[in-house]
């Protein structure tokens, strides 16, 4: 098997805007969310690439359908953006990791993005099926990519820090090829840093090229509001005490007059910028300076951290690269890319500020957390049961939603 060249690390942007908000999980009706508003807004403001999974109910569908419009076809080539997508996990405790699901499941979500090929596969939430069965979904993606070149680069996703480092120590051990990107959520945040402290040095030594850290807001979490209620009731996995600990932080966070999800997002962002550097990627940081398609070396760019988050407005998305700016504004090179995106050496000097108020905040934040500074919650949980679909079955197609 031979991998993808040039690595994921070479093309894949920095900043990816995650879907998992177009779902009932995040919110009570996806269908009325401005979906295809969100999607052209971050083309237009420079993000290129969507993450996104059959397991976000409609999610990829309503990606296709925001990307099959004229304002892309016009404006954006496939070749400028990058898909994202996962295999395996079907329901909340329903998994099919077999290569004939993973070949179905590859062909469904081409139909659904409406694309040809695929950028990148994760075999999603690894955690809840054995390593024997996410070895064969690795096999079978690869299989895929050498085939026919419908996936581009195979990766896997999940919670646990320990058991993404030992399913990526495994895979290179089986088949002598390392995975090309590892995807973890809500495990390098203000409350939980697990991903570097515990995983980095592990995927790193694995070989794994490119490590996404998720959901900064560690799933809803971080929130002034408190975790999110979807349609699906309060689905998330934080026991009652973690989210009172994380309160009283948001409370003192008020007390600043900050809300604790702007010091969250900030500070994940900028500090994975760093920390995941040396895994990062050398894609369009969607600064706000036209990108050339071209080695990234010729205009001096380095590899970033790569985060993914989430919206479900347009406000957000805005709120969001406003800050992802910002962030890029005070990097060692910020004063150029401050200077030829037109946003001034003073949007500079209030990065730098910026920094000095979010590590301060963060400091406290942490010492008020106390014990549930890099608390896990378990993933599985104590009463997940696995539904395992019948050796050989395919499950049906589910309806292609309105459009």
């Amino acid at each position: 098997m031979a991998p993808t060249t040039p690595s994921v690390s070479q093309i894949l942007p920095p900043l990816i805007l995650g879907t998992a908000t177009f779902n009932n999980q995040y919110n009570p009706d996806p269908y009325a969310l401005p979906t295809t508003g969100i999607v052209h807004r971050a083309l237009s403001l420079g993000v290129r690439a969507f993450d996104t999974s059959p397991y976000y109910g409609p999610a990829e569908d309503l990606v296709g359908q925001a990307l099959d419009t004229r304002f892309v076809h016009e404006n954006f080539p496939r070749n400028d953006y990058y898909l994202l997508t996962k295999v395996g996990r079907i329901a909340g405790s329903q998994f099919n990791y077999s290569a004939p699901w993973v070949r179905e499941s590859v062909e469904r979500s081409l139909k659904r993005l409406r694309t040809d090929y695929l950028d990148v596969v994760y075999c999603h939430d690894v955690e809840f099926v054995t390593p024997e069965e996410v070895l064969e979904a690795v096999t079978e993606l690869r299989r895929i990519r050498d085939e026919s070149g419908k996936v581009k680069y195979v990766g896997i996703s999940g919670y646990p820090v320990v058991v993404l480092s030992e399913l990526a120590e495994m895979i290179l051990e089986k088949t002598g090829e390392p995975l090309d990107i590892v995807m973890s959520y809500a495990n390098y945040t203000v409350q939980n840093t697990r991903l570097s402290s515990i995983a980095l040095p592990r995927l790193k030594a694995a070989g794994v090229d490119v490590v996404a850290n998720a959901s900064v807001l560690g799933m809803g979490l971080l929130r002034s509001n408190g975790v999110p209620v979807g349609a699906q009731g309060d689905w998330h996995p934080s026991p009652n005490d973690l989210r009172a600990a994380i309160e009283k932080a948001s409370a003192y966070c008020d007390s600043l007059g900050e809300k604790i999800e702007k010091v969250a997002i900030r500070w994940g962002l900028e500090s994975w910028i760093h920390e995941g550097r040396t895994v990062g990627s050398k894609g369009d940081p969607a600064s706000g300076i036209p990108w050339r398609r071209k080695s990234i070396e010729e205009i001096g760019g380095a590899k970033l951290g790569v985060s993914v988050m989430g919206v479900s407005k347009v406000e957000e998305l805005d709120e969001t690269m406003q800050v992802w700016r910002s962030i890029l504004d005070g990097l060692e090179d910020g004063e150029k890319t401050a200077t030829a995106s037109g946003r001034g050496i003073s949007e500079r000097e209030w990065s730098l500020n910026r920094q000095e108020d979010v590590r301060r905040a963060m400091g406290r934040i942490r010492e008020v957390l106390g014990k549930w500074v890099d608390f896990a919650w378990a993933s599985p949980g104590p009463e997940y049961v696995r539904q395992k679909p019948k050796t050989g079955d395919v499950p049906p197609l589910p309806p292609t939603p309105p459009e």
